[in-house]
């Protein structure tokens, strides 16, 4: 039977023998409570607000389309480019904000206009934090469509343990060739290129134009359209990106790399193409290695929908670090072992290379569904992780996937919040993983109802295809499909740091009865969820 315990005690007597169990399969709980719903406190200034929060002059206009070019020196470690910035404007405005770390000199700003034999008007503008606030001289008017371009030139700041801390990664591949990658999760996709860096904005589609010396090879997001050969030595690389991509997910990859693909045949039509780019000596190592992500594909799409970018195709790109979920061009770097850099991840002998499996997954979480504030950034990371699950369970089964799952139970920490603070680029505790992925399968328990659940799931991917969504918008969503109200539950889990405890007392009487006292101890009022109690005869 199933008890629906609330924060009072609620009441079972049942006959059966001495031996009785609370069977709480696959649910986290505790028999102890610290409640904590900020988590650690920590002091924000001025700079955090400016570049976390959604102020005057960053909702006043929405872009709608990136043209990036970049220019990169290895030998100096060295950028140099333009970002042209098409926007839409939401509300009249004379000032806005691009960001763009203050490690970059800026050459101009122009606003693009059609003005005889000149084509543009130069704007003043002055640095604030890590941001540039544009004087537009005029007032833009709401409804109307504009273009300004950003030139800009410095060395990037360099990662000292991508992709963990953001940054340029500048290594040598093993025939000392250029090696480079960049990772800016968190840290800021404008610590290399100027943009609106807030999740809340993503173009509807771009460009990047990466020129890199003749002898190597950019491979960015999207498809390539175009390769031009300058006259200084240099050979540029165009990609096209036709769908919305978020910031922190464009990218550069650098080196001496050979290609080779497939074609996947989708089973909801038609077909795209899966491209690797590796070093040359990895060549037949990779298409051996690779071969698990046809399977992989064929997972993810029977469970969460049809693959979100296949106009884009999918990629995966050898990095000099160890991985990144970058959009159509996933940042691969665990040298073609099973597990994580070799380790067995899983922790129950399964032998597939995490990398590929977790990085893939967020094509369809945190790339097609994308949290507007990285304090939600749990949106990408709790689903991703349990889209691991979902692809052991399509390989291997049910029972294979649940031990997958409780197998993370160890790595969970319980001391802040998965949910971040809001409006200061800050997002909540590494638990969004493994505390996410349980949550995730718990709350699939508690439907109990697997055809509603995995619609859940398709139904995300769906109703927030290339949008940015919220905490609020996903919990109302699974609240409509289910026709129940799980917000106290998700509240708990996910805006406190404990996890709720269960509180039982058992007496036995003379006749056979068992008579339980159970009640949940939480730190969220009102909090309820089911419980599955079976006697020793298995009722």
């Amino acid at each position: 039977m199933v008890l629906h315990l609330s924060s009072s005690f609620d009441f079972l007597t049942m006959r059966t023998t001495v031996n009785f169990s609370l069977c709480l399969i696959f649910i986290l709980i505790g028999f102890s409570t610290s409640a904590q719903l900020l988590g650690k406190e920590a002091e924000y200034d001025r700079c955090d607000t400016l570049r976390g929060s959604l102020n005057d002059m960053r909702t006043c206009y929405d872009v709608t389309y990136y043209d990036l070019f970049v220019k990169i020196d290895p030998a100096e470690k060295f950028l140099e480019g333009t970002n042209l910035i098409r926007f839409n404007v939401e509300e009249d405005f004379k000032k806005m904000q691009v960001d763009l770390f203050d490690v970059y000199e800026v050459d101009y700003v122009r606003l693009m206009a059609p003005m005889v034999n000149v084509g543009y008007h130069e704007l003043e503008f002055k640095r604030d934090c890590q941001a540039l606030i544009i004087d537009m001289g005029v007032e833009l008017m709401k409804g109307k469509e504009h273009e300004i371009e950003i030139a800009y030139k410095g060395h990037p700041p360099v990662a000292k343990r991508a992709p963990w801390d953001g940054g340029f990664v500048w290594e040598k591949d093993d025939n000392g060739n250029p090696w480079i990658g960049v990772a800016c999760e968190g840290f800021g996709a404008s610590s290399w290129w100027p943009n609106k860096d807030h999740l809340s904005d993503e173009p509807d589609s771009m460009m990047i134009r990466c020129a890199v010396p003749e002898d190597l090879v950019a491979v960015c997001n999207g498809n390539l359209d175009d390769t031009v050969d300058l006259e200084d030595g240099y050979k540029r690389y165009d990609w096209k990106v036709t769908y919305p991509i978020n910031n922190y997910n464009v990218t550069v990859n650098i080196g001496d790399y050979v290609h080779f693909g497939e074609k996947y045949e989708s089973s909801f039509g038609g077909g795209f193409d899966l491209d690797y780019y590796v070093l040359p000596y990895n060549l037949k190592k990779a298409k051996k290695h690779f071969e698990q992500v046809i399977p992989m594909m064929e997972c993810f799409e029977a469970y969460l929908g049809p693959y979100p970018f296949y106009r884009d195709g999918f990629a995966l790109v050898e990095t000099p670090y160890l991985g990144m979920e970058h959009q159509s061009a996933i940042a691969y770097g665990n040298d073609y072992q099973t597990g994580y850099a070799g380790r067995d991840y899983s922790r129950i002998g399964m032998d597939f290379d995490y990398i590929i499996i977790h990085e893939a997954g967020h094509e369809w979480w945190g790339n097609n569904v994308s949290a507007q504030d990285i304090a939600d950034m749990w949106i990408h990371e709790s689903f991703c992780t349990y889209s691991e699950a979902i692809y052991v369970e399509c390989l291997h089964g049910y029972e294979k996937a649940m031990d997958y799952v409780n197998a993370k139970v160890p790595g969970i920490q319980n001391k802040e919040p998965m949910v971040g603070p809001y409006g200061v680029n800050e997002e909540g505790a590494g638990d969004m993983y493994n505390k996410g992925m349980l949550f995730l399968n718990t709350l699939r328990h508690i439907i109990n109802d697997e055809p509603v659940w995995f619609d859940i799931l398709t139904g995300l991917n769906e109703e927030f295809a290339y949008k940015t969504t919220n905490y609020d918008e996903i919990v109302a969503y699974i609240n409509k499909a289910t026709g129940k109200d799980y917000s106290k539950i998700w509240e708990q889990y996910y805006q406190y740091a404990s996890i709720p405890k269960l509180e039982t007392k058992v007496k036995i009487k003379n006749n056979g009865k068992a008579k339980i006292k159970a009640r949940w101890k939480a730190d969220v009022d009102g909090f309820e969820m089911p419980v599955e109690v079976r006697t020793d005869l298995g009722k």
